[in-house]
């Protein structure tokens, strides 16, 4: 792989990172290897590139890469090395965080589980086990690093390196242990000679040279700033929108929020930024961490399929130019005492080192209103809660509120329906009675610590005789999490689960006793270990107290003679492969409504569209896991609702790569109970793209004065195909969520002038003007447009 970006020299000052002798302000974006098939790196690189982005972020994953002690993975989406030249080919630079705890929704922040049982460990702080092996890894990175000459002081893209992450968050939890262990961690990683910088995100007092950077949706208001006057001032974390977790309502995050603390980040000295994420992508497999959904920030600028998510992308690449302008102000001149405008508004000046003229001024207004100011003897309109940039002091040349960009709605249409029963086969998971478990112990055992993170599942079963007068009973089992499904005599009796706040819960349950021998079964699940906090290592899970009470009394089962057996047969044997799905006996679909719990369901099904990204609709499942062609894409639990009433994720994507063009093995596992025959595939598409735009004509950057635009640009392979709606005059809403009607006056060539510009085009320009539309439509208003159209195959107009 030739070509792309060279480096240099990196330094830095308290204005900016240097390279190569160069001052630069940079804008980064996260994309993490792992979360997308490395056949998609290449495109989203290259759309990063074309967002404006110049550097590329990841986090490195230590338990994807050492599974298990010594033995190394990177292989396939693991392949860092890869990913990083695939930058360098695409002309970036890239910002390694190596941690190596991460957090970052993943399962236990990054740490390998195998840590737990190192003799005498304590994770992150002065303790020499955790030490030893942390530095171990770092310098396995580095070397690796070094090897394929990627840093940038040995001509490759790597500028920025991250040791530990926002460890000031739990420093405090390890007392005198905690200030120690950062200034090993510093030393530790600038000992290793990269040649380029290192950070500490939310680490105040990280120990020099190490900058210290900031996390957040708004550091430009909470950052206390760099820890010393020669460091400059990084924003590691803009968060773009927010992860989901099962159960809880998605927060999502607008275009115009980001562009506005982005644009006060650079007004106060910020010279880096990174969006995080700019491409959450996909957590496959178990890999989340607890009670995180599949999907990783899909609201990003590129969603989770590698989709342009308009107007977020479009609108922070306008924000990228605006501020490029402004550049060699920023950098090589000086800031001038900002300028109170107003009660809540203000202007941040900079001006040419020879002269004390304002040369570049970012105006803030954080009223919730528009207001008119006065700035240099000028009048100017500021929107509210809006930054509006002028690289010459006088032109207004971005706005942050006003987004000109074009909003898309992604859609998922449904291309396989999978609702016939001789489609499908099914194996029920077998319940094993205290007889079938091998490991026994006289008390209850933690789940991790039993599992070490093999399987989500662990099986605590325990037998007794009872010849009760009364066969009723209610069972009481406490548990510090995730989930659990009791069962007694083979029998499912209830289940019950915490939830992303809380993760212990209490199950009770009425049932029935047996005379003589009863056999109760409890399968605990985990779904996902925690990724933060201190003391992880000592963090417990599964059942902790049993009970079973009738009307002769209760009995306490919790000290006493228990069976456990890690996992599930059909998840031991790999019956989701296509070796493994041959071991054992399906049957046919069982005619039940809603199937019994812990069932496996399998199918085949042919690929469809080379090109479309598709999806897995589980729609009528519960909760479970599925795979296609023995990989994981992920947990499922619809039935875990959010406070609106809505499964947190219905749809799962399925990558192209995962899939052969025939005989693709579908498996899915329900421990609830479901209905696969209500399960389809789905390809997701962008089938609408609408732009507002407002009517008075504004003044260019060059000072001239035009008519603003809709411009609407349907996805590749697309065409305009419909005009859906368009309003010159007063309508009412805007794109996306808003909505648009018709308001007190409308253009009636409204609609017309719109076709006759955009049908049959894969992009069109669309004037708000009288004079396209062939006349005023409400003299006396202030008017604005708003074109909402259809992308399909062109086959499809109409």
């Amino acid at each position: 792989m030739s070509g792309g970006v060279r480096g240099g020299e990196v330094t830095y000052d308290g204005r900016s990172l240097i390279i190569n002798g160069e001052r630069k302000v940079l804008f980064s974006g996260s994309i993490h290897y792992p979360r997308s098939p490395r056949e998609m790196w290449p495109s989203l690189i290259s759309k990063a590139k074309e967002g404006g982005l110049d550097v590329i972020q990841t986090y490195v994953f230590w338990n994807l890469h050492e599974p298990e002690t010594g033995k190394y993975d990177f292989s396939g989406r693991r392949d860092l090395v890869r990913f990083i030249k695939e930058i360098q080919a695409l002309g970036l630079y890239a910002s390694i965080r190596i941690g190596p705890f991460i957090q970052s929704e993943w399962s236990y922040g990054g740490l390998p589980f195998w840590l737990h049982d190192v003799p005498g460990i304590t994770f992150r702080c002065d303790n020499e086990p955790f030490k030893a092996f942390m530095q171990n890894f770092t310098t396995k990175i580095v070397n690796m690093m070094k090897s394929e000459r990627l840093y940038a002081s040995q001509g490759g893209p790597i500028i920025l390196s991250q040791i530990e992450n926002e460890y000031q968050m739990v420093e405090n939890a390890f007392g005198e242990r905690g200030p120690p262990y950062i200034k090993w961690a510093a030393e530790m990683a600038v000992g290793l000679q990269t040649g380029v910088p290192w950070v500490m995100c939310k680490q105040d007092d990280a120990p020099d040279p190490v900058i210290n950077a900031c996390n957040g949706r708004k550091c430009g208001e909470t950052f206390k700033g760099p820890n010393s006057p020669n460091k400059p001032s990084i924003w590691t974390e803009n968060w773009t929108s927010r992860y989901q977790a099962y159960g809880e309502d998605p927060i999502g995050r607008t275009a115009d929020d980001i562009a506005f603390h982005v644009a006060l980040w650079v007004a106060r000295n910020g010279s880096f930024v990174n969006y995080y994420m700019y491409h959450g992508g996909t957590n496959f497999g178990r890999e989340a961490s607890a009670f995180v959904t599949a999907s990783y920030y899909d609201d990003a600028p590129l969603d989770e399929y590698g989709m342009i998510n308009q107007p977020k992308w479009g609108h922070l690449k306008e924000l990228h130019a605006a501020i490029k302008l402004c550049s060699n102000t920023l950098l090589l001149g000086k800031a001038m005492t900002p300028l109170q405008l107003g009660p809540k508004q203000e202007a941040y000046l900079f001006a040419e080192n020879s002269s004390e003229e304002c040369a570049s001024a970012f105006l803030v207004n954080k009223d919730k209103q528009n207001v008119d100011v006065v700035f240099q003897n000028s009048s100017y309109k500021l929107l509210a809660n809006s930054i509006s940039i002028l690289p010459d002091c006088r032109n207004v040349i971005f706005n942050t509120a006003e987004v000109k960009t074009q909003t898309n709605t992604r859609t998922r249409i449904p291309i396989m329906y999978f609702n016939v029963s001789d489609q499908w086969e099914e194996f029920k998971e077998p319940i094993p009675n205290f007889e079938d478990t091998s490991l026994k112990s006289d008390t209850l055992l933690e789940h991790t610590d039993t599992t070490k993170d093999t399987s989500d599942y662990l099986w605590y079963s325990f037998s007794f005789q009872h010849e009760p007068s009364d066969t009723r009973a209610q069972l009481s089992v406490h548990s510090l999490g995730h989930v659990l499904h009791a069962f007694v005599n083979g029998v499912p009796v209830g289940s019950a689960h915490g939830s992303y706040k809380n993760t212990s819960f209490t199950l009770q349950t009425d049932f029935s006793l047996s005379n003589g021998i009863n056999n109760v079964s409890l399968l605990s699940v985990m779904v996902g270990l925690p990724d933060s906090g201190a003391y992880l290592e000592r963090k417990r899970y599964g059942p902790v107290a049993v009970s079973i009470q009738n009307k002769e009394g209760s009995m306490n089962f919790t000290n006493y003679k228990w069976g456990q057996k890690v996992g599930l047969l059909g998840e031991n044997l790999q019956i989701y492969t296509d070796e493994g799905s041959k071991i054992i006996q399906w049957s046919k679909l069982s005619s039940l409504d809603i199937s019994p719990p812990l069932t496996w369901y399998k199918t085949a099904f042919d690929a469809t569209g080379e090109d479309e990204h598709v999806a897995l609709n589980v729609n009528g499942m519960r909760k479970g896991e599925a795979w296609v062609n023995g990989q994981s894409f992920g947990r499922y639990w619809p039935s875990l609702r959010t406070p609106r009433g809505e499964p947190s994720q219905i749809s799962y994507n399925i990558p192209r790569s995962f899939l052969k063009p025939t005989g693709n093995l579908l498996v899915l596992l329900e421990e609830e109970g479901g209905d696969p025959l209500s399960i389809t595939l789905e390809k997701v598409v962008i089938d609408s793209v609408c732009g507002k735009a407002r009517a008075s004509p504004y003044r260019h950057y060059n000072g001239s004065r035009e008519a603003k635009l809709v411009h609407l640009q349907c996805a590749p392979n697309g065409y305009i195909t419909k005009i859906l709606f368009a309003s010159y005059g007063t309508p009412f809403g805007g794109c996306g969520r808003d909505g648009h009607a018709i308001g007190y006056c409308d253009s009636p060539n409204s609609k017309f002038a719109a076709e006759k510009a955009c049908l049959g085009k894969r992009s069109c320009l669309i004037p708000a003007s009288d004079q396209f539309f062939d006349g005023d439509p409400c003299p006396s208003k202030k008017k604005s447009l708003i074109v909402e159209a259809h992308c399909g195959p062109i086959s499809i107009m109409g």
